[in-house]
Parts: structure tokens; sequence; C-alpha cells
């Protein structure tokens, strides 16, 4: 079977990377189902405290194949498009309590940019360009862009951004405060490592419980986020991550958490 999905699991990391670089990683349905599976497998692995998400060769993922959708044969339709591949994903990436690294190592245009808009620390390298391309073949941004754009860099940027079809590059993402670093060509793989590996050792379900909240803090009024925040610090308070916290604060030495 050809592997659209490659996954490495190494350190308490699961790197899961897109592989179809003949078509700049672009969506067809075989890939859209396997990383779902993928990602099923990587939340339910008590192995895995941290995933990366990555593209191979060029680009970081197109969006979707287009040569999918214009033959009969193949094309499954925009419903099902939508419905079984990227709300499927969308959602995954959110609901899955550990943290998620979007790893940009090239061009995120259409769904690829909003998938990679979904996860939880997004970096790219200095060269990497992000688009949101519907608008230019007549369609209107999804995965998510019209929730989470214009809450990441405020409504009339990303009015003019989904409309207008710009490109964005690495450097203005980040000023903008569409992603959260750029990092140099040359040590990209070296410092997403990094990152993933601190991100593996942090407390999981502390970072879990962040993850839910800032989730429901994008529809939840005052009382109620303060309310969750009770109610998560509550939980949080009983994990054997606070426990080593505590101990390592007290006793002047680095904490070892181990996720639970």
């Amino acid at each position: 079977m050809n592997k659209s999905i490659q996954l490495k699991i190494e350190n308490k990391i699961a790197c899961i990377t897109l592989n179809r670089p003949e078509v700049f990683n672009s969506f067809n349905r075989e890939m859209a189902l396997q990383l779902q599976e993928t990602l099923d497998a990587c939340e339910k692995n008590n192995d895995v405290r941290a995933m990366v998400l990555t593209g191979n060769g060029k680009a970081f993922c197109a969006g979707q194949d287009l040569k999918e959708v214009t033959n009969p044969e193949l094309n499954p339709g925009f419903k099902k498009i939508l419905e079984e591949h990227y709300n499927p994903i969308i959602l995954k990436i959110r609901n899955i309590e550990k943290p998620i690294i979007g790893a940009i190592n090239g061009v995120a245009a259409g769904a690829g940019a909003n998938i990679a808009l979904a996860c939880d620390v997004v970096v790219a390298h200095e060269k990497v360009s992000f688009i949101q391309a519907f608008s230019l073949i007549g369609l209107i941004p999804d995965s998510a862009g019209t929730f989470f754009l214009p809450r990441l860099i405020g409504f009339q940027k990303a009015s003019a951004l989904a409309m207008l079809g710009d490109k964005v590059s690495a450097e203005e993402a980040e000023r903008l405060g569409m992603i959260y670093k750029v990092l140099p060509l040359e040590t990209f793989e070296e410092d997403v490592d990094k990152l993933a590996l601190k991100m593996a050792n942090m407390p999981t379900k502390a970072l879990g419980l962040i993850k839910k909240s800032l989730n429901q803090s994008l529809t939840n009024n005052l009382e109620e986020q303060l309310a969750l925040e009770s109610k998560y610090q509550i939980e949080a308070a009983s994990t054997d991550d606070y426990a080593e916290g505590v101990s390592a604060f007290v006793e002047k030495r680095k904490p070892v958490f181990n996720g639970k």
C-alpha cells in the first residue's frame, strides 16, 4: 500500500509526515483517511506524549488534490470531502489531549494552511509561505479557516487574506500572530526536535487541560470560562505531575514528569 502518511515514534514523540511530495502533499481521499487513522492511533498510544505534523519534500501541504475533484471517476464530491476528510481532521487535531506541533517545512496553501493553523504550536522556517488560495479558484476557506484565522490575526486582516489570496511569508505570519515562531532553515529539523522533546517531557495532563480550556474559550463568556478554569485546575492539582512539580520546586531540582 502506498504510504501517504509516514509515522515515526521515538522519545515519546510521534512524528506524522504527509507523504505525497510529488504533488506537494496535496490531499486525496486515501491520505485524508490515513491521517485520521494515524491521529487516532497516536491519541490511544500511551507512549506518545507529543506529536509533530510535517510534510515530506518541498511543501507542507498544497491543500486538496484538484486532480481528484476534476476526475469524474475519482471525485468524491465536496460534501464528502469536507464531512469525511477535512472536518474530522480539524476536530481530531483540536480534541486530542496531547500537544500537536505544526512543523511547517514548505508552502502551506488552502486546506493545508488551515490544518497548520489548527495545531497547538506552529513553527515554520524562513522560506515558508501561507496562502488562503480558495478564492483564487472560486471557493471559500474551509478546514476551519474562517474560524481560526480571524481569531488569530483579527477580522479585517483575515477578511483581506481570505478574499485576496495573498501569499504571507513566515516572518509576516509570525508578526501577525498567525504562527508561534520562525526558525532558521539550516537548523529547522533540529529545532523542531528540541521543541517536541521539551513538550513530550512536560506535564502531559496539564497540557491537555490547557488545550481543552483554550478550545472552550473560543465560545465561552467570562463567567463560563472562570468556572471551567476552576474545574480543570482542580483536576490538574490531582495529577502525579503536579505533585512532582511542587516537590521539585521545593527541593530545588529539575522535575521528572510522567504524564500522569
